[in-house]
């Protein structure tokens, strides 16, 4: 046998066998390649309790959708967190009342400061008290009725209101027909300022001469009609000050 065949027999099996070597070694590199690559994939696609991938939607669990869970319960709303807002509104809306508070002690001080303060200031209606008394119930004839009109004063000091026939009108009335007012006809300004003293009351007496008045004092003035009348002084100039009413008759 020729020895050089012989170590080319040799020679081509080592070559073989060390080919296959390299092959093999890089197929398990590979192998090991898409393994490690395919586990990735999968812990990459899977959403975890810290965090999901975005935009994956994990796929339903069959057996978890078709058996109902004892565990489930309605989500229950999340508790409503106090805002920024929501205490600026808080803190408004006492704010609110602590100013409505301000303002409502503001008024009664500025109220209290239109009480009069020096001797000749204007007197404070709510200071004064008005009233009217008729001399008798019933008039027969020609007897005129007469009304005792006062008004007393209980500032502390002095002051001064107007007691003049147009703000103080003394009115006679008969139902719904105004048949008589001490502010018809009157010439000039009307006014009359009077110094008011505590306690001592200014007093002015009323006749009504049986005739009814109007607005025109040049035509002819008709008599008043027997019957029941009323009479009231009040003066609008005065936050609506007003006496009691009389209750009279004419016969």
């Amino acid at each position: 046998m020729d020895p050089d065949t012989f170590r080319s027999d040799i020679s081509v099996e080592g070559t073989d066998v060390y080919w296959r070597r390299r092959m093999a070694v890089l197929t398990g590199v590979l192998v090991v390649v898409a393994v490690v690559a395919w586990a990735c994939t999968s812990a990459s696609g899977r959403q975890t309790p810290t965090g999901a991938t975005k935009g994956a939607t994990p796929a339903p669990d069959a057996l978890v959708v078709s058996l109902p869970s004892p565990l489930a319960s309605p989500s229950a709303s999340p508790s409503p967190t106090p805002s920024p807002s929501g205490e600026k509104e808080a803190k408004d809306g006492k704010g609110g009342k602590e100013d409505k508070g301000a303002k409502d002690a503001k008024g009664a001080k500025e109220a209290k400061a239109a009480a009069p303060r020096r001797p000749g200031d204007p007197c404070d209606p709510k200071e004064l008290v008005l009233s009217l008394r008729g001399g008798q119930q019933t008039y027969t004839g020609s007897a005129e009725p007469t009304f005792l009109l006062t008004i007393v004063s209980t500032a502390k000091v002095d002051c001064t209101v107007d007691v003049g026939p147009r703000v103080l009108e003394t009115r006679i009335i008969s139902g719904n027909d105004r048949v008589w007012s001490t502010a018809d006809c009157v010439s000039g300004a009307g006014d009359d300022i009077q110094m008011l003293k505590r306690g001592i009351p200014y007093v002015r007496t009323i006749r009504w001469d049986r005739h009814r008045s109007g607005a025109d004092c040049a035509a002819k003035r008709a008599a008043a009609m027997p019957g029941t009348y009323v009479a009231w002084t009040h003066a609008d100039g005065l936050d609506g000050l007003h006496s009691p009413k009389t209750v009279f008759s004419l016969r």
